[in-house]
């Protein structure tokens, strides 16, 4: 019984390893069918080149920049590049100044935002939100809804808005208010901000507010900008600050918002976003142009961002992408004081509505309806899944400490080339071959499970590295080349220790079926500790050493956990099915494992069933009756 369970056991290890190795296989080639990835392992910039990018930072006025911003920036970028993996990329300064990146492979417009966006996130109290008359009436990514036209008239409101919610209420708010109710008359284009559930409302005609008609004439530049200049001394006073004071920088401000085109490229990227100061800037629609109060919450009070779905009432994933923020405690206080502050202005919109600000382009701007207290906010937009996943990555490791614009951008040639990788393969099979010859010369046939072994391991390695470079975007460097050659000597060891305690035990006197497990237990502790020590190592370099070294040290650890995959789910288990086959239980001199070659001790052995044998013996077993008298002959 205990053989027969021994054999299933094996069996089922061998299937385990044979699942993993499809699985595999399938993924990589599923990958490279239908998604960006490939067959073949993706090289790094020394092996296959790649782009290189020349980031100069963007001064205004009399801005300066010293070497500590550069290296929190360098950090940062560093951070966004390694963040789906082990990229390889090569980051420098140069001059004190510039920023030198080097990327594998050609980068992507996507890949060149990721790199060189600050990342700023600011939460803005709403003073005017107004369409921009400068913009196209027909604005094809959807003009936030209730947006009335230039004309005066308003459109039908439209539900799915972008919003910002947050957990945590406090008081709830259960009316919906027009955003533009108490505007003046020379901002009677402005538009109809996103509730904190995602529906807009139609402005509805008032004593203050009268209905806009078709005859309604625009408003001049002097009426709007004189307009524009109450709305944020208003809110500024609001704010605590003195009217005079307040006056001033509002005037500032108004002719800013005048002056300010949004269907200009790079409008955006030429103001000046000045945290203490209030700012004239555009929606991500730019359609929609705001002016918005001082910063009161940025980024850093973040204390975790992450991507996905927003759940629904019920808990279940809805359709709308959403960036989940937590706050640090300091920030979870601000965040409470800001919605508290709105939510007691729902009778004088638009000061109910506060903007996240990301990079000077207003992301959504919804109103208070709720006082958040638990510090957790949802950003939801027009995103995707993935252009959230890498906005919430941008905001967990910061935002650089100066914008930085793209001064040149090359591709550069592999800095090794194919000899040296041809040189680095041929040295590795070199290696291969030689752990081959010694295993045949030293274990015989038993050195063939060597041989498998190490192939089954190549195999899987391949495949992983493979399929990581799609998932993860790992790089294989000369670095990593070592490091898989270092794994040909780190995965012979591990059959040499367990080779090694099968002829212990043989040795000893036991039947070969009862060394191999005897001889598993005590070969696998030590298999174990050499592979952790190998894996603490490889990671102490990965977490602590430059780039170069980093991919050396993932390959020799991922292949540390390989080569303990392969120990225990096909060489032991095929140990265990070839030591019940006649050849190497039966003890032939080819087979590595012949008691008498190994100088086995002579001494006979309880089989069970009554019967006594030598260890290794080919000879019938001797029964009981003849072992007794063997016994007596050799004490006599």
């Amino acid at each position: 019984m205990a053989r027969s369970s021994t054999k299933k056991s094996a069996r089922r290890s061998l299937l385990a390893l044979i699942v993993v190795i499809l699985g595999l296989s399938a993924l990589a080639g599923g990958l490279a069918k239908w998604g960006d990835g490939s067959l073949t392992p993706r090289l790094g910039l020394d092996l296959e080149g790649g782009t290189e990018l020349v980031l100069q930072p963007v001064l205004n006025g009399s801005e300066t920049i010293n070497e500590g911003q550069v290296n929190r920036a360098v950090d940062i970028i560093r951070q966004r590049i390694d963040a789906n993996g082990v990229s390889e990329a090569e980051i420098a300064t140069q001059g004190g100044r510039n920023i030198v990146i080097s990327i594998p492979g050609a980068a992507t417009a996507e890949q060149l935002d990721a790199i060189r966006k600050p990342s700023q996130l600011r939460f803005r109290a709403v003073y005017v939100q107004a369409l921009d008359t400068n913009a196209p009436q027909a604005n094809p990514s959807g003009t936030p809804s209730g947006t009335p036209t230039p004309s005066g008239t308003a459109t039908t409101p439209a539900t799915g808005t972008p919003s910002a919610t947050g957990t945590g209420a406090a008081t709830p708010s259960t009316s919906a208010t027009a955003a533009n109710g108490i505007v003046p008359d020379a901002l009677r284009a402005a538009t109809t901000p996103a509730t904190a559930t995602g529906t807009a409302t139609t402005p509805a005609p008032s004593a203050t507010t009268p209905a806009p008609t078709e005859t309604q004439p625009a408003p001049t530049p002097a009426q709007m900008q004189s307009a524009v200049k109450a709305q944020a001394s208003k809110g500024l006073v609001g704010l605590g600050w003195e009217k005079a004071k307040a006056d001033k920088a509002a005037d500032t401000v108004a002719k800013q918002y005048t002056a300010l085109n949004c269907a200009t490229p790079g409008s955006v990227d030429k103001i000046v976003d000045d945290p203490k100061l209030p700012i004239a800037t555009c929606g991500e629609d730019r359609v929609t142009k705001y002016v918005l109060g001082p910063s009161e919450i940025d980024g850093s009070e973040i204390a975790d961002a992450t991507s996905g779905y927003q759940p629904g009432p019920n808990g279940q994933p809805t359709s709308i992408v959403e960036v989940a923020l937590s706050f640090k405690d300091t920030g979870k206080a601000k965040f409470a004081a800001v919605t508290k502050r709105l939510y007691g202005l729902q009778s004088e919109p638009p000061f109910d509505q506060f903007a996240v600000v990301l990079d000077k382009t207003v992301i959504t701007a919804p109103q208070a309806r709720a006082v958040i207290t638990d510090g957790r906010a949802s950003i939801t937009g027009s995103f995707t899944i993935d252009s959230a996943k890498q906005l919430a990555e941008q905001l967990k490791f910061g935002a650089l400490p100066i914008s930085f614009a793209l001064q040149t951008q090359d591709n550069i040639t592999p800095q090794l080339g194919e000899e040296q990788l041809r040189i680095g393969l041929l040295a590795g099979f070199i290696g291969l071959l030689l752990v081959v010859v010694y295993s045949l010369f030293q274990y015989r046939a038993l050195g063939l499970v060597t041989v498998v072994s190490l192939v089954v391991a190549s195999a899987v390695t391949y495949l992983a590295v493979t399929v990581l470079g799609t998932t993860h975007g790992f790089r294989l460097t000369m670095a990593g080349v070592t490091g898989l050659i270092v794994a040909i000597g780190v995965t012979a060891d591990s059959f040499i220790v367990y080779f090694e305690r099968i002829r212990d035990e043989v040795r000893d006197g036991r039947p070969l079926i009862a060394a191999v497990e005897t001889g598993w237990k005590r070969a696998r502790r030590t298999i174990i500790a050499a592979d952790a020590v190998n894996f603490m190592a490889a990671g102490v370099l990965y977490f602590l050493a430059s780039s170069n070294v980093r991919g050396f040290a993932f390959t020799l650890g991922l292949t540390t956990l390989i080569d303990l995959l392969v120990v225990v789910l096909f060489t032991h288990p095929t140990v265990q099915l070839l030591a019940r086959t006649k050849f190497f239980g039966g003890g032939h001199k080819w087979s590595g494992l012949d008691p008498q070659r190994l100088g086995a001790k002579e001494s006979l052995r309880y089989r069970g069933r009554g019967q006594f044998g030598a260890p290794g013996a080919q000879r019938p077993p001797a029964t009981v009756g003849s072992a007794r008298v063997a016994e007596g002959k050799a004490q006599a």
